[in-house]
């Protein structure tokens, strides 16, 4: 029996070591590395999954031609994302241009173990009834229909990032950061290529979401989005007791995993460093966790 004890408290100690040795290694193949070449190892990491580092802001983007992109969007999307730790605020604003229904639609909340915000532009290939808007597919626009988008990201009164471009589907993600979709707030400006488009979606903000603040300058549409999901075939106005024990036990997973994902990576102050530390120490998590993003985050 004692040697038995011994035997155990000797292979543990090994993995002790064997651990300390891997931390050790992981430390120094990041520190080796200049900032151009983490960039590129990074991105090289990403790029299959759709996602792309911004330096600059230190974020998580995504790219223009993602694989997402083929995918499109159904209202299902955003049902089924609680199943995956997602929690987050939806708004989908419907609206008909030139023989086709449109969706523009913007997201903020928890992304698992990612804070974030999206703004995604699709249509479906003629127009919908109301009835369908709920269970439709929806394509992601082509190249000619991409509008210029900007949004700021805030959390409470500070400001986490600002991101812009011509496209159909723009994001920000702070990885093992943990919000409240509550807490979160965007700032949006959409170019619209004319009036008419323009007066077609800002009737449908009005109808569907009446208390979003919105101004207009030409063609240009500035909206600030701090509220929950508006009441819409895609959003139930009423949320059942058993779906916010689930958001709650949810959030609660995200909260544990942000923190265990800081705890880890502590010895680095960005996410650049933070996610190639992971790649090099535990490559079988990292990889789980872009799995997870690869498999729910929509397009």
């Amino acid at each position: 029996m004692y040697f038995s004890i011994i035997i155990l408290l000797f292979l543990l100690l090994i993995c002790l070591l064997f651990g300390v040795w891997r931390k050790h290694i992981a430390i120094k193949k990041v520190c080796s590395l200049s900032c151009e070449e983490k960039c590129r190892l990074l991105n090289s990491i990403l790029s299959p999954f759709g996602y792309v580092y911004d330096a600059k802001q230190d974020i998580i983007s995504t790219l223009n031609d993602a694989w997402q992109r083929k995918a499109g969007y159904t209202a299902l999307f955003d049902r089924a994302a609680l199943h995956f730790h997602m929690v987050f605020d939806a708004l989908p604003i419907y609206f008909n241009y030139r023989g086709r229904t449109w969706l523009i639609e913007f997201w903020k909340g928890q992304y698992g173990i990612n804070t974030g915000a999206e703004v995604g532009i699709y249509y479906a290939d003629r127009i919908l009834d109301e009835e369908e808007y709920g269970k439709a597919h929806f394509q992601a626009v082509d190249d000619c229909d991409r509008l210029p988008v900007t949004f700021t990201l805030l959390h409470g009164s500070c400001q986490l990032a600002t991101i812009s471009g011509l496209t159909w589907w723009l994001t920000m993600f702070f990885v093992g950061m943990f919000s409240r979709p509550s807490s979160l707030a965007m700032d949006c400006i959409l170019s619209f290529p004319n009036m008419e488009m323009h007066e077609c979606f800002t009737a449908a903000l009005r109808q569907t979401a009446p208390n979003v603040r919105f101004h207009c300058h030409g063609c240009k549409v500035h909206l600030h989005y701090d509220e929950g999901c508006p009441l819409s075939p895609v959003c139930p106005s009423k949320i059942s007791w058993f779906r916010k024990l689930r958001i709650r036990w949810a959030q609660f997973c995200n909260h544990i995993c942000c923190r265990l994902y800081c705890f880890i990576t502590r010895h680095f102050d960005c996410t650049l460093n933070k996610i190639l530390y992971l790649y090099f120490l535990l490559p079988f998590v990292l990889r789980r966790m872009l799995r997870h993003l690869k498999g729910v985050i929509r397009a």
